[in-house]
């Protein structure tokens, strides 16, 4: 008897145990665990997402959302880019390019990556690390001519006129269409004093797209030559583009000391009164 009782009462309890069992399965919660694909496939979603909102803006929204991206996905070169790029557009400029060479490290064969370092130091006021930047993505890309005018430019910023008029023709080789190569021919020329050579790429640049920038330089360059045609195309300029009646701009647009004397006299002519006056106030406006 106390045998049987003992079985009933075992049984009793293992029963007891299994029903125990169901309902603590019943209060624990069930989580999804996503694979490693799942989770890369989410971080580049939220990372384009990131970049449209950088494109519409929200910079300090697309910042947040970058920074969760890289969170979930640490391994992915595009995604340390995004990142930098909101970075880059909240001024975070040490943070930026700390994303970039990490993208570097994932991997170095991005041109891309090299270009936006470049971008980066030219904002610092680190002309020499732009330049290696720069050079080190035309290796990867020897034909991006953007970069080797971005290249030029550095050089005609340090005032060596004669590497950066290189670096354009090497430009016009690659695409003849473009213009600002060409216009910055110009600029480099006449602070090499060589004034027909100016206004001949001027004039080059005109034909292909008659903007402010040639219209003006070339308009500066024939102050002294010929001021009638030099007051046409002054005019003409200002109504294209009122900002360059600015000095400061000017100098943005990478003028020469001597361009900017040349301008600044003509600016003086009478007949250019009433337009400096019209350019002034629309820049106000």
């Amino acid at each position: 008897m106390k045998k049987l009782l003992s079985k009933i009462l075992f049984l009793f309890v293992l029963a007891n145990c299994f029903t125990q069992t169901e309902k603590a399965k019943a209060l624990v919660p069930y989580y999804y665990f996503p694979q490693v694909k799942n989770l890369k496939k989410e971080s580049l979603s939220i990372g384009n997402n990131a970049y449209q909102l950088l494109y519409f803006g929200q910079i300090k929204e697309s910042l947040n959302l970058a920074k969760l991206a890289i969170k979930i996905n640490k391994s992915d070169e595009k995604l340390w880019m995004i990142l930098s790029d909101t970075q880059l557009a909240n001024d975070l400029y040490k943070d930026a390019l700390i994303s970039l060479e990490k993208a570097e490290k994932i991997n170095s064969t991005i041109s891309e990556i090299h270009f936006a370092k470049s971008n980066i130091y030219l904002k610092q006021s680190d002309k020499e690390n732009a330049k290696i930047a720069l050079k080190t993505g035309l290796k990867i890309e020897p034909d991006n001519y953007r970069a080797i005018f971005q290249l030029g430019n550095i050089y005609l910023m340090q005032n060596k006129y004669s590497s950066s008029i290189n670096f354009f023709e090497k430009v016009t080789k690659i695409n003849p269409d473009f213009w600002q190569a060409i216009n910055n021919v110009g600029l480099a020329y006449f602070e090499q004093n060589k004034i027909n050579k100016s206004i001949n790429s001027f004039e080059k640049a005109i034909l292909i797209n008659e903007n402010a920038e040639p219209l003006l330089g070339l308009a500066s360059c024939l102050s002294k030559r010929d001021i009638n045609k030099a007051l046409v195309l002054a005019k003409k300029a200002l109504k294209k583009n009122p900002k360059y009646v600015e000095y400061d701009y000017r100098k943005e647009q990478l003028w020469g000391e001597k361009l900017q004397k040349a301008t600044e006299i003509l600016f003086q002519n009478e007949e250019l009164l009433d337009d400096i006056k019209i350019a002034k106030s629309k820049i106000n406006k």
